[in-house]
């Protein structure tokens, strides 16, 4: 089983000259452009110097640096969670019990539940409850669909799949939990942040430092969760 990532992952590495490839070897130019933008990425680096699976991580500790949705022994519920970055970082902060989620196999993980099932599944909650050990502090949605290159259909894609996450989080959060979610910038959020703001005492979107200048993604973080009488 994997171990939990080393010490002090927020320690980004120190600024390098500009890596180059030496030779195309064959792949296209979309594909020279991705490796040239893997090779110089200073969170691809640190993930891979502080054991974390993906540079995805460092969202998840740049949403809690300045949120603080994660405390010591949180039961937590990470959705879309292959190949494992955001529930390794969880446990990092502190998370006591983490079960974590996704259509795609996802390695096991010391101090993690993993599980390959659809967060559609409506029998999904009971089968959950358990293994969080009771209701959840803080359930986080990283889903994402495949994209279409077109921007309102990927839109509606995403939210449908936030939607879906939050459905989940008004069962299985405790009273004052949290539920962070990403969506992607597009301005048809209503459906989505109207019930949000009903059931809890604060929403708030956020773009973590971790993530791409040009991606359109954003996080809705919503804390204080009110369940109904």
């Amino acid at each position: 089983m994997s171990r939990r990532p080393a010490a002090g992952p927020r320690a980004l590495p120190s600024r390098r000259a500009r890596v180059a490839l030496a030779s195309a070897g064959g792949r296209s130019p979309a594909s020279q452009r991705w490796l040239v933008r893997q090779l110089n990425d200073p969170y691809v680096q640190a993930a891979k110097a502080s054991g974390f699976r993906s540079r995805s991580a460092y969202k998840l500790l740049g949403l809690n640096d300045r949120f603080h949705l994660i405390r010591k022994g949180s039961r937590v519920l990470d959705l879309g969670a292959a190949p494992g970055g955001w529930t390794q970082a969880a446990l990092a902060e502190g998370a006591g019990r983490v079960v974590a989620l996704d259509l795609l196999p996802t390695e096991p993980m010391r101090g993690a539940t993993v599980l390959c099932a659809d967060a559609a599944d409506p029998e999904l909650a009971e089968r959950l409850r358990p293994l969080l050990g009771g209701a959840a502090d803080l359930v986080l949605s990283d889903m994402a669909p495949n994209t279409t290159g077109h921007a309102a259909t990927d839109h509606v894609r995403i939210l449908a799949l936030a939607e879906l996450a939050f459905d989940l989080a008004a069962v299985l959060l405790a009273p004052g939990g949290s539920f962070v979610v990403k969506v992607f910038q597009g301005g048809a959020e209503a459906s989505l942040l109207d019930p949000l703001r009903r059931r809890f005492e604060s929403v708030r979107h956020a773009k973590p430092p971790a993530s791409r200048p040009e991606s359109r993604e954003l996080y809705l973080i919503a804390k204080g969760f009110r369940p109904l009488p």
